[in-house]
């Protein structure tokens, strides 16, 4: 065998024995995690071996249980005993010592976090320490916290704008924070303006961005409703995020997050709809003319986009949505089966559904 063959074999056989000996020392510590959690020793060591744990694999779901256990544990020991593993005492008069334990976890989740920002346990885990803030401190330190989180929470979402989970996360900050517990309790305390404001700077910066438009949807008839807003007052919001939605999706209208809000939007029109939506007091003729404008735009938009399939989706529903409320369809009728005939070519794999959508319809 050529010499540098069997240094190739020899790196190999030793990256192999390397990989063993971790397996072997992961396994051995998961069994010593084990075997404390049976015997009842919650002390402030299995609470490191447990991190060490985590560090190497944090999808590990048990071993999260296991720390809530140990962290439970830990709060009821006097301030200064936590890492000798004393055990006698009362949380609740122990403040500092329960501030210091959740700090201290929620700084050891930060590098997992960084490393793994989709894994569930950890964003599970840090929302339950911080729920244990507010069960077991004072208002004003687990305020602290909280308020802590949301802007840890914004400069994750500044390097992936798109990590739902950061998302979800935040929607829960903010609920905290606008919570009775946490001694907000009047609307004028709410955070609806400041993160609808939120959503309009992630939305300018990232287009493409499924969570921040959906954040956004759940945030606008809050918004209104605490502002008292009039019906004129509905409509300019609706007209100004109409205009919004058309800007977008003249930039990119083969992105399909902005025509999910622009569906959402729609939904405004639909009879079916209307009620639950920002501008539930429209009038039949108001419906029409709203629908009339997005059709004719939405024909301009087509012209050099002759391929975006969403187009003429919209362009479909709209005309239902027309017919809904008038009984009769658009002056566009007679274009219909060809959109049906576009959309069986730009999307093959759903034609079944385009040709069943084309019968049902009954042009």
């Amino acid at each position: 065998m050529a010499p540098e063959l069997m240094g190739l074999g020899y790196q190999h056989n030793e990256s192999r024995k390397k990989e063993l000996r971790k397996i072997e020392e992961y396994r051995e510590l998961v069994d010593q995690v084990n075997e404390e959690v049976r015997s009842g020793s919650l002390s402030f060591e299995l609470l490191q071996k447990s991190s060490k744990l985590l560090q190497i694999n944090p999808e590990y779901y048990t071993i999260w249980n296991y720390r809530r256990r140990i962290l439970r544990t830990l709060f009821s020991v006097p301030h200064g005993d936590s890492q000798s593993g004393d055990t006698g005492g009362t949380g609740l008069e122990n403040h500092e010592n329960i501030e210091t334990l959740i700090s201290d976890d929620l700084s050891f989740l930060l590098p997992l976090l960084r490393q793994y920002p989709k894994c569930y346990w950890i964003w599970n885990y840090r929302s339950w320490l911080l729920n244990e803030s507010t069960r077991l401190l004072p208002t004003s330190a687990s305020q602290k916290l909280w308020y802590q989180e949301l802007g840890l929470d914004s400069r994750m979402l500044s390097l992936d704008s798109r990590n739902f989970h950061g998302w979800g996360y935040r929607r829960n900050i903010v609920k905290a924070l606008e919570s009775k517990e946490l001694g907000l309790q009047t609307k004028s305390a709410t955070m609806t303006e400041p993160e609808f404001h939120y959503t309009t700077k992630m939305i300018e910066s990232n287009l493409s961005n499924f969570s921040a438009w959906h954040h956004r949807s759940k945030l606008i008839p809050r918004l209104l409703d605490e502002r008292k807003a009039d019906h004129d007052a509905r409509l300019k919001m609706l007209d100004s995020e109409l205009e919004l939605i058309e800007r977008a999706l003249y930039t990119d209208p083969a992105d399909q997050s902005l025509w999910f809000y622009h569906q959402n939007l729609m939904c405004t029109f639909d009879p079916l709809y209307a009620g639950s939506s920002m501008a539930p007091d429209l009038t039949k003729d108001e419906r029409l003319h709203y629908l009339s404008n997005q059709i004719e735009g939405l024909l301009e938009m087509l012209d050099g986009a002759e391929d975006c399939k969403w187009i003429y989706q919209s362009l479909l529903q709209l005309c239902v949505v027309h017919k809904d409320n008038s009984g009769t369809w658009p002056n566009q009728k007679q274009e219909m089966p060809k959109w049906v005939e576009e959309l069986r070519k730009l999307d093959p794999l759903r034609a079944g559904r385009w040709t069943d959508l084309k019968r049902n319809l009954a042009f």
